[in-house]
């Protein structure tokens, strides 16, 4: 249901004054994530043009930036055994606000994460590192929690944001993977496991290529900065 359509809804009853009630704390609630989403979002292109004036290259590639659907948070608080409220979303997840860093080059993600992790109005929750230890479907990607203040009329509020950073070829597997393995009886065809064991063999001919890629960069960083 949209925001126009619940402004519609006819107030005839208590059911219908607390559904309202609770769709605008949602609605804001959602405004606010979009708002920590633009504060990270200005941070990394800021850092991103600084070291492309100083070194000639932008380690970013691009940036994607989402918020969760309302019925992905639904379900995801209701595996968790918790009530679909605004206090449960902020309480118990953390990748509701969620922006995608693609990069260049593997060293690149860890310059990022460590310039974000040095700014002092950022705080690190949490991190997972899949490119290290990679999923057993082979995904590989560099997991941060975050947490940023964001300024609003009646004052600051921390807010969490889910960053996923990786290389341009693990975003072009991620994308592609996800698309391939969540449709519709897939799971059900002839053949499943042998699509998952070769999704898995191209996950690795992608990080073998981007090693192969590292090295080349490095090489030439020997004799000459990128």
């Amino acid at each position: 249901m949209t925001k126009d359509e619940v402004k519609k809804l006819r107030m005839n009853s208590p059911e219908s004054l607390q559904f309202l009630s609770n769709a605008t704390k949602f609605y804001n609630l959602m405004m606010m994530y979009r708002c920590a989403i633009r504060e990270i979002q200005t941070k990394l292109e800021v850092l991103d043009d600084e070291f492309s004036v100083e070194n000639n290259r932008n380690p970013i590639s691009f940036i994607k930036t989402r918020i969760k659907q309302p019925n992905s948070i639904y379900d995801k608080l209701q595996k968790m055994g918790y009530e679909f409220t605004t206090e449960n979303i902020q309480t118990y997840l953390n990748d509701v606000a969620g922006v995608r860093i693609v990069c260049a080059f593997i060293d690149d993600i860890y310059m990022i994460s460590d310039l974000i992790t040095q700014q002092d109005d950022i705080k690190v929750i949490e991190i997972k590192d899949y490119i290290k230890n990679p999923k057993s479907n082979g995904y590989r990607s560099y997991h941060m929690i975050v947490e940023i203040p964001v300024f609003f009329a009646k004052g600051k509020t921390p807010m969490r944001v889910e960053l996923q950073i990786r290389t341009n070829g693990m975003d072009f597997w991620a994308t592609l993977e996800h698309q391939l393995r969540y449709k519709k009886g897939i799971e059900e065809m002839p053949g499943y496991d042998e699509i998952s064991e070769e999704l898995l063999h191209s996950a690795r001919a992608i990080i073998e290529a981007d090693n192969e890629m590292q090295r080349i960069k490095d090489k030439i960083g020997m004799f000459h900065e990128i």
